[in-house]
């Protein structure tokens, strides 16, 4: 990994995902949190502020150990614990059915194999637990469709391997999650590329 994946990019995505237009869908995607969680892409903690009470505790899968150093103050200072217990979203070191929700946010896109890791998060909830999620991916519009693939290569050597054209809802449910909740739109004030997003909340089977 290069001095800038390392140390450079996840300053970087500490400040741009941590803006003030990103919080209330941030607050969103955490609505309904209930139980042990598991956040995968956890960063640097910028969900921390918004867990619902109902989050007794909160597995963080994280592979960067700057952004985790990053999140310290948040983890803290939080009234729930929360610990840092994996790196690697598409290998989770836990039994089946241990969690009872399920967070991620501007994460599938970075994933090396996203399915794999959605398979991953389905086999340790609960039956009838849920993932919440919020995502940027392939946008509806043609246009803007063209532009996320020009823009794509570019992105994924920049970005930590952010890919743009990723069809998040397909993937939630091709790892046999049932998607109960699902709202697709552009974020205001950002490139249309970069900002169409989905918010949604699956459930597995029971």
């Amino acid at each position: 990994m290069s001095l800038y994946q390392e140390h450079v990019l996840p300053r970087i995505i500490n400040v741009l995902c941590g803006v003030k237009l990103s919080q209330p869908l941030r607050a969103e995607a955490c609505s309904g949190l209930s139980g042990r969680v598991l956040e995968i892409g956890f960063g640097s903690g910028l969900n921390v502020p918004h867990y619902p009470t109902d989050v007794t505790r909160v597995d963080a899968i994280e592979p960067s150990d700057v952004a985790w150093h990053l999140a310290r103050d948040r983890v803290e200072e939080s009234p729930v614990e929360i610990e840092r217990t994996g790196r690697d979203a598409q290998q989770l070191p836990f039994a089946d059915a241990t969690f009872d929700s399920a967070l991620s946010t501007w994460t599938m896109c970075t994933i090396p194999d996203a399915a794999l890791a959605l398979a991953e998060v389905r086999r340790v909830l609960k039956p009838g637990g849920t993932l919440h999620f919020l995502e940027h991916g392939k946008a509806p519009d043609e246009g803007v469709r063209r532009w996320q693939e020009r823009l794509e290569p570019l992105q994924i050597r920049m970005a930590g391997g952010c890919h743009l054209t990723r069809q998040i809802p397909d993937l939630v449910e091709s790892a046999g999650l049932q998607i109960e909740s699902l709202d697709a739109f552009y974020q205001e004030q950002a490139p249309k590329p970069l900002a169409a997003l989905t918010v949604g909340v699956a459930t597995t089977p029971t």
